[in-house]
Formats: C-alpha cells, sequence, structure tokens
C-alpha cells in the first residue's frame, strides 16, 4: 500500500497539520492521489470545533469508509480535532476506521503507517509542508492553541494554550515557502495580536510581519484572526506604512453588547472596538476591516441582538462573517441555564445573514469604476477569477474577468477596472 487520499476539514490552521504530515508521508516514499476511489490508505483530518463541523468530519468520515468495499481502500485513519476530542467515542462508534490519532500526532500517524506498510521511517525536512493550497499562496501559522479562554470556545481543550512558534523558525519556514514560488502569505494563530507573549514576554505580531516583508518573493502579506483588545494603534500604523502588508485585517467580535462580551468572557469593551475602527478608518480610509459575529449566545436578548445588528449596519466593517452560538462539551457557556431556542437563533443568523449580504453589496458597488491589482486564483471556462488586496482566500468572493484570452494564468498579478458588482463577487475587465 502506497498510495494515500487526505481529506482535510476545517480551517486554515488544521490544513498546515495536513501539510505538514504529507511532507513526513512523502519522507517515507509514499504517493498521493486526489480520487479517493484509487487510495489504498485514506487519512481524514477532522474539524471538531462546533456541531456543523462535527457533523461534516463525521459525514466525511463515513464517506471515507465506503471506499473500503466500493474502492481500493485497505485502511482508514482519522486525526485531528475530533479524534483529539472524542478518541474512545469515535473507536466505540466508527468500528471502520483502523487508526485514530489526535492533533498534533501527525508525525506517529506517518510512522504508524510507515511501518505497516514496510516503508522507511518518516523525517521531517526543517520546516517542510507539501502545500495544499496553490502554489502562489500559503497560510503561515504563528502559534497553535489559545490563553483567551472565551466561555463558548473549545479550541483551548482541544489544543491546549498558546504555543508561540519561535521567529527564527518561521523566518526559515517563510524562506522556504517563497523560494517555493509563494507570492501571497496569510499569518494565522488562533490570536495573532498576542504572538510572542508566551515567550518573548510581549506581543511579537508587529516585528514578525516586518521581518517577513523583507523576504524576497512575497508580494502580499495578510492578517488574519486578530483579537480585538490587543489590535493597537502601533500595529495599525506599522502595517498601513508597509507596502508588503495588505491593508487588511480579519479582527472577529463576536459582539458588540457590553454584558454579552462579559459572559463570553472576551477581553476589551465597546468603546475600544469603537475607537479601533475609528482610528483605522482616519487614518486609511480604504483599509478592509473583516469580523465575524456570533448569535444566539445564552442570555442575549432581543435589544442585545438589536444592538449587535445595527452596530454592524452602521458599516464599520467591510465584510461580516456570522453564525450561531453552539453549546460546546466542555466549555463554560454550555452550562448556563438561559439557552436560546433554536428558532430564535436561526431567526436572527438569518437577520444577520440578509444585513450581511446588504453591507457586502453596498462595499462592491463602491468599488465599481476603480482599477485594482489583482492577484489570478483560478481560470475556468474563459473567466480568470482573482482577488485584489480586499478578498482574502477561501472567505471572500471574487473579482472576475471575462475575454482574458491566453492573457492571464494562475498566480499571475493583473490590472483590472471593476465594471459591475454582485452581493460578493464583482466583474471586471484587464486595463488595455
Amino acid at each position: 500500500m502506497d498510495k494515500i487520499g487526505v481529506i482535510s476539514l476545517g480551517c486554515s490552521k488544521n490544513r498546515i497539520d495536513t501539510e505538514i504530515m504529507l511532507d513526513l508521508l512523502k519522507s517515507s516514499g509514499f504517493k498521493f492521489v486526489n480520487d479517493p476511489a484509487e487510495a489504498e490508505i485514506l487519512i481524514v483530518n477532522t474539524c471538531g470545533f462546533i456541531d456543523a463541523a462535527k457533523e461534516e468530519s463525521i459525514e466525511n468520515i463515513l464517506e471515507m469508509a465506503g471506499y473500503k468495499t466500493s474502492g481500493k481502500c485497505r485502511l482508514l485513519a482519522v486525526t485531528g480535532c475530533l479524534s483529539q476530542r472524542y478518541p474512545e467515542e469515535l473507536k466505540e462508534s466508527l468500528p471502520e476506521v483502523d487508526l485514530f490519532y489526535g492533533v498534533r500526532d501527525y508525525e506517529q500517524l506517518a510512522g504508524r503507517l510507515a511501518e505497516l506498510c514496510g516503508k522507511p521511517v518518516p523525517h521531517a525536512s526543517g520546516c517542510g509542508r507539501v502545500l495544499t493550497t496553490p502554489s502562489f499562496r500559503a497560510y503561515l501559522r504563528i502559534a497553535d492553541g489559545c490563553d483567551n479562554r472565551c466561555t463558548y470556545c473549545a479550541i483551548p481543550i482541544i489544543r491546549g494554550g498558546r504555543r508561540s512558534v519561535p521567529m527564527d523558525r518561521l523566518l526559515s519556514e517563510a524562506r522556504l515557502l517563497a523560494q517555493g514560488g509563494v507570492k501571497e502569505l496569510t499569518v494565522v494563530a488562533q490570536d495573532t495580536t498576542s504572538y510572542g507573549v508566551d515567550i518573548y514576554g510581549r506581543p511579537m505580531i508587529k516585528d514578525l510581519l516586518n521581518e517577513l516583508s523583507r523576504i524576497d518573493g512575497f508580494v502580499w502579506i495578510r492578517l488574519m484572526y486578530a483579537y480585538p483588545s490587543t489590535v493597537t494603534e502601533e500595529l495599525i500604523d506599522s502595517i498601513i506604512s508597509n507596502d508588503k502588508i495588505l491593508n487588511y485585517m480579519d479582527i472577529p467580535i463576536q459582539h458588540i453588547n457590553q454584558e454579552v462580551l462579559r459572559r463570553m468572557n472576551r477581553h476589551g469593551s465597546r468603546e475600544h472596538i469603537e475607537h479601533m475602527v475609528k482610528y483605522i478608518r482616519s487614518a486609511e480610509p480604504e483599509f478592509i476591516l473583516r469580523t465575524t459575529a456570533m448569535v444566539g449566545f445564552p442570555g442575549e436578548s432581543e435589544d442585545q441582538f438589536k444592538e449587535l445588528l445595527n452596530f454592524l449596519c452602521e458599516n464599520p466593517f467591510n465584510r461580516v462573517g456570522a453564525f450561531a452560538y453552539s453549546a460546546e462539551d466542555g466549555t463554560i457557556a454550555a452550562g448556563y441555564t438561559d439557552q436560546v431556542d433554536e428558532t430564535v437563533k436561526n431567526r436572527r443568523l438569518k437577520s444577520l445573514y440578509s444585513a450581511q449580504q446588504k453591507l457586502s453589496l453596498e462595499f462592491n458597488r463602491r468599488r465599481v469604476g476603480k482599477t485594482e491589482r489583482v492577484l489570478v486564483e483560478y481560470i475556468d471556462s474563459g473567466l480568470a477569477y482573482c482577488r485584489s488586496y480586499a478578498e482574502s482566500p477561501e472567505l471572500d468572493g471574487y473579482i472576475i474577468v471575462k475575454d482574458t484570452g491566453d492573457a492571464l494564468r494562475a498566480g499571475d498579478f493583473a490590472e483590472v477596472v471593476l465594471r459591475s458588482a454582485e452581493e460578493y463577487d464583482i466583474w471586471g475587465e484587464l486595463t488595455k
């Protein structure tokens, strides 16, 4: 058995675990196939963050198990957050699975597969990864785990407290990515703006970004998952003044009502969030702000929800993601007695989605007529699907360019005039 198929679910941080595991398997001589029907070994790297993610993981595991009869699969392995969180329950309920491993167990999994298949012991190639993204973009995980201990979040239960990666190691990894052709680097962690506190005694995200920007090859550097209370004016100024670091930041606020934030154990305040947004807007009006909001947290009243909705409708953020609260095993909020009814959650989520769609359309319409620099993500049926600095990979929409002929390829940069707007996508054309 040497043909392996891998399903990677969940967030970009989980994707990086998959890429490290693939590098280890590659060092043992395994071959990778995209068609699960052709794989002799199937691996599912699971997500276990919220109920919907758990369900998706289980569905994928069962689907891959089906290839034991309909395909060539002889061995099915499950790893990642779900198996870290529920190891015994999964072993009991999923006898179709041959191997279970938790998070960060990719070296042990790779070693076990090599042993079973009579292959050489895998070895890590320094900061090696087999990218599952297009070759011109990649994620850089600067820390794992989280110390914020939000009452609704299972991440510290699954992945433990924050463990920042030493800067020299990150820079070595980044240089390898740049040498491999990566042009857009997206910096991720559970909480990027607290990077380094655990090993350097203070936040080092500004210093890290500046060092990354000095690496030849990178054209765009994008910062995601910035915790609101640790976003500072100094950090904003540093981003705006650096040509390589995009004027784009994802800042998940989750809510704006002070009592809800308190019960969530979200550090900071409405006042800080408002000050931060105001400062960014005054410093650079074209700065793109993305956020995430949660509805239906235990005890959330109709007035508190409306406060959140009204705040977002004031349009301080360009892009808004939304999800309904999910009671997660082992979290403090799961024990709150004032859980919100599911029908109420769904209604509020629908309202927030509707508002988000309007905000997105308004934002895109304001861009019509402008010329923006874009990175071509992929070409399909004569259409080039591109992103500007305002579109984060795998989260935001596309700038779609038609009638390109052979002028563009994936990974190219181009100048595009924006012609018409939809809720999430914009249509444009190449400048003459």
